[in-house]
């Protein structure tokens, strides 16, 4: 008999919506499509009801909390956000029930309720999609030992309970490894992937293309630790140093440190070449990266982002397009010659970087092909569905074992 066959999975998430959250509802549709009963918890958006059915996922929502700021805000808002969801999880186990626990991190509080219903029985699959002490470190520019140490506990606390950790690449495995004391066959790696067929179906925005410039975007979260400031102080070199009048930059998402970030633009005089959309739809997303020459990943070199994949790497590659970035690990792992690589953190290099792909349409599109097949051939979400089933397969066969 199949694993998935009458197995009930619950998902718990916090740091963001369903189906915002790309990672999680592809696993979550995956899971459903093998054969699994699948029930998400997690906070509502705007808008959104408090209970509903997407391809086949339950989705229950609590009202969200307001964003934390400081220690005593995300001290309340992860503390809501916890009582919040045992309470909904008490739900799903009356109405639907539930054989696995599969929490999505952060927070690593999950554990928690992850581990009194492993008293009874209830496996519990601990999903790393970020470490956490090491994302403090970099948003905050400092170390609070205490706090730090903390999310250190927790984290390994996660790791040690979980009857299953997934990971989403090598050097978070080498870290679950080395410092969450787990063994190597407890751990499966399930990396991030786009689907490249739905992206490649949306239309360019021509809106843009009327600026008659070279389009220089970039798609994601802009918090502290993002990078956001060193492009906009590599697009000020571009402008000062080099010269150059005719590139238009394009900024799409949004996140905590977009305040500062306009601030920046307008000190740096980058106003009139710089547009900040706010949070946009998916699929406006994908129409804005269809119309970009040259994408960026600006993420500057810390302990975070050393170790991190960046799925907006992936989402440039499977839509062709050539990449500027940072030259760190698990970006050059992922793009490997769809990227120009630059030193870490060097702005003036970045901007260079710039000119010579503005000035280099050839080169351009032989890194955007490479991007493209990459991800066709090896990293497209597909190819991750295996690895996730496997570790599910691993997770439960002791439970159909009469």
């Amino acid at each position: 008999m199949s694993a998935s066959v009458g197995s009930r999975v619950l998902m718990l998430l916090e740091n963001s919506k369903y189906p915002q959250d790309g990672r999680v509802c592809a696993e979550a549709k995956a899971l459903a499509d093998a054969g699994y009963q699948v029930s998400v918890i997690c906070p509502a958006g705007p808008g959104q009801p408090g209970r509903e059915m997407l391809d086949g996922v339950l989705i229950y929502r609590y009202p969200a909390p307001r964003a934390g700021n400081g220690t005593l805000g995300y001290l309340w808002e992860y503390g809501y956000a916890m009582v919040a969801t045992f309470f909904f999880s008490l739900l799903v186990l009356i109405r639907e029930g539930f054989d696995v626990v599969h929490a999505h991190n952060p927070p690593d509080m999950f554990v928690f309720i992850a581990a009194l219903y492993k008293l009874f029985g209830k496996r519990f699959v601990y999903d790393h999609h970020d470490i956490v002490p090491e994302l403090y470190c970099a948003r905050f520019g400092s170390r609070n030992r205490l706090v730090y140490q903390v999310l250190v506990w927790l984290e390994t606390l996660s790791c040690q309970l979980a009857n299953h950790v997934i990971t989403t690449n090598q050097s978070y495995k080498a870290v679950e490894m080395q410092r969450g004391h787990v063994p190597e066959e407890r751990i499966t790696i399930v990396r991030n992937g786009p689907n490249p067929n739905r992206l490649r179906s949306v239309n360019p925005d021509l809106s843009l293309r009327p600026t008659g410039k070279i389009i220089i975007g970039y798609v994601g979260v802009m918090g502290f630790q993002d990078g956001v400031d060193y492009l906009l102080r590599a697009l000020r070199h571009l402008a000062c140093n080099f010269g150059r009048t005719d590139f238009f930059c394009v900024l799409v998402g949004t996140g905590d440190a977009v305040a500062n970030l306009k601030a920046l633009a307008k000190r740096l005089d980058l106003t009139h070449c710089v547009c900040f959309t706010g949070w946009v739809e998916p699929a406006e997303v994908d129409r804005y990266i269809n119309a970009m020459d040259i994408c960026v990943a600006p993420e500057p070199s810390n302990i975070f982002n050393d170790r991190s994949t960046m799925i907006k790497i992936m989402e440039y590659m499977a839509l062709e397009k050539p990449i500027v970035a940072f030259d760190l690990p698990e970006h050059r792992f992922t793009a490997q010659t769809a990227a120009l690589y630059v030193r870490p953190n060097d702005e003036l290099e970045f901007a260079r970087a710039l000119t010579q792909l503005m000035d280099d349409p050839v080169r351009r599109q032989t890194m955007g092909s490479f991007g493209g097949r990459r991800v066709e051939t090896e990293l497209a979400w597909c190819y991750s569905v295996p690895h996730l089933l496997a570790a599910y397969r691993r997770v439960l066969t002791p439970l159909n074992v009469n």
